[in-house]
């Protein structure tokens, strides 16, 4: 088993782009991370930042998709803020998402871990599999039946997180997946609320089905928040992992 990874990532309408994301992997466990700052100029991109370090140094010190310490790693992000934070100034109310994916080759497996409202999806044959569930208000009001996932994504008050790293009030709320079985086809998302708010799910679906490669679904993801999102619209980033069988790896290597 191989994977193919492609990126994307843009300020959108925004004067400047507080998303980032990262991979680390060594041959067998692979890591991928994206991350939403958020408080003010030069703070949000620093928070960002500081928990893609903190998280991807500390999974290349010990690898696994093991759950207890896919926590343990965002726990110690949450720590690693709230030190930046004391330098205060323009730091001192910054925070980030984040979301994170670990994958075993070798065990053909997967798991994640996130906080916020950054997102994982997996889809298997097109269709989607699994998504994370955000840390939102409006994802408590669809939980109560309040509203539908199509009336979260357009309320006026869905960009009100309930947790993010760095918040001041008290540990986050950090959620973690089971392992789940990882098969040739699986198509990987990491996104900022960026690309799901404007999309939604079913545009996710419907872009993946309609391209032949990692590369042609970014583009399609690109092009598609550029024309339905609002003026001075959010950053959007993404990740996208693509599960090859070792033979296709070959074939798209120059």
């Amino acid at each position: 088993m191989e994977i193919e990874i492609v990126t994307l990532s843009k300020q959108g309408g925004r004067d400047y782009n507080e998303d980032v994301f990262g991979q680390w992997n060594d041959g067998r466990f692979v890591a991928c991370l994206v991350a939403d700052g958020a408080g003010g100029h030069g703070g949000g991109d620093v928070a960002a930042a500081t928990v893609r370090g903190s998280v991807l140094a500390a999974f290349a010190s010990a690898p696994t998709t093991e759950g207890p310490a896919l926590r343990d790693l965002l726990l110690r992000a949450d720590r690693d803020v709230a030190a930046r934070q004391a330098e205060g100034g323009k730091l001192s109310a910054m925070r980030s998402t984040v979301v994170l994916a670990a994958i075993d080759l070798h065990e053909h497996r997967l798991a994640w871990a996130h906080c916020g409202d950054s997102r994982a999806y997996l889809f298997r044959g097109g269709v989607q599999q699994a998504r994370t569930v955000d840390h939102s208000l409006v994802q408590q009001m669809v939980a109560g039946g309040m509203i539908d996932e199509e009336g979260a994504r357009l309320h006026p008050q869905r960009n009100m997180l309930l947790s993010a790293l760095g918040s001041s009030d008290g540990q986050p709320e950090i959620s973690v997946s089971e392992p789940m079985a990882l098969a040739v086809g699986d198509v990987l998302l990491l996104c900022s609320d960026g690309i799901w708010e404007p999309l939604g799910d079913a545009c996710l679906s419907e872009t993946l089905n309609a391209s032949g490669n990692p590369s042609q679904w970014m583009e399609l993801l690109d092009a598609r928040v550029r024309a339905l999102a609002k003026p001075g619209h959010d950053n959007y980033t993404a990740v996208a992992v693509w599960v090859h069988d070792d033979d296709v790896i070959t074939q798209l290597m120059p």
